[in-house]
């Protein structure tokens, strides 16, 4: 049988909705269903999904580079506010820093403006100042090129920040920092960090530097990375995306760091606590963050060791 226009018209408008189902391979019920379904209430943005710890054998001197491998196992389009930072929570000579790949940043697109723009994809550099609330300046930035976004602000503590738009995709990514040129600023040193992203056919992205206080470091006796679910003013409520993340063993100094345990957390009540939807287990040396739909958490397992092995 042949169909008429009008209703041929009207059989692929039946079918649309599935066929982009089918396209985004991440799509899942919006939260607000799943968490009616789960019998749990939101809280608010953001949520860090899972917090992942390495507790390294002691501090590492003399540090001069960061390295995490990062694998993607299917492609997060930017209808999603997703945050994958290989480096949640980094401390050199105590002063704070982190960074990642982002579904959608944000930022200034100079120096001298402030009108937040949405590039897309990309990824970010940010450092805190040593108090966290002395407001610390975009003398610290310095762009990679004329696309990167700059941020100096304190709503999540005093910060300033470095991103550039990059449209990476599923695969295997690599996060680096890497000790720069040292400087004399108001008389006492402070080097350059830079900050580096490799995807998965090895092409290397720099994002910008941060400059810190200071000549030879230390970097503190842990690592952290996390996945978290952010709202924008372009997305303010973001759904939450299926997807598997692998993040690989630190690498300081070139080095796989010797370590004494490895952990994974779910904040729930405290912050930026959010919904459980995400479970972390050990892949060999690699951590492995699987993020599905929404459900009730037992307890006792919020906090758990991952027994990963070298």
């Amino acid at each position: 049988m042949t169909l008429s226009f009008p209703v041929a018209i009207g059989a692929a408008l039946l079918f649309l909705p599935l066929r982009l189902c089918a396209e985004d391979a991440c799509r899942q019920p919006s939260p607000e269903e799943m968490a009616k379904a789960a019998g749990v209430t939101l809280p608010k943005y953001p949520w860090h999904l899972v917090n992942l710890w390495w507790d390294f054998d002691k501090p590492v001197e003399h540090f001069t580079s960061l390295e995490i491998d990062v694998m993607i196992d299917r492609d997060i389009s930017s209808d999603y506010n997703l945050y994958i930072s290989p480096c949640g929570i980094a401390k050199i000579n105590g002063l704070q820093f982190y960074g990642g790949l982002q579904t959608n940043i944000n930022g200034w697109p100079n120096k001298e403006s402030r009108e937040r723009v949405f590039p897309g994809k990309g990824l970010i550099f940010s450092r805190w100042s040593s108090d966290q609330t002395t407001p610390i300046g975009l003398d610290h930035v310095r762009t990679a090129g004329q696309d990167c976004l700059v941020e100096s602000a304190g709503y999540e503590g005093e910060f300033a920040s470095v991103r550039r738009p990059f449209a990476w995709s599923k695969g295997g990514h690599t996060y680096r920092i890497l000790k720069g040129a040292t400087e004399t600023v108001a008389g006492v040193p402070a080097t350059w960090f830079v900050c580096s992203v490799k995807d998965p056919e090895g092409r290397v992205q720099e994002v910008g530097s941060l400059r810190f206080e200071g000549k030879d470091f230390t970097f503190w006796a842990r690592h952290s990375a996390f996945v978290e679910v952010y709202s924008t003013s372009k997305i303010p409520r973001s759904a939450i995306p299926k997807v598997n993340v692998t993040f690989g063993w630190p690498r300081l100094n070139g080095e796989k760091v010797a370590l004494k345990k490895v952990s994974a957390f779910y904040p729930h009540e405290t912050g930026p606590a959010a919904p459980d939807c995400a479970w972390a287990k050990a892949d060999g040396e690699n951590c492995l963050v699987e993020i599905g739909p929404i459900f009730q958490r037992d307890e006792s397992l919020r906090r758990h060791i991952l027994e990963t092995k070298k």
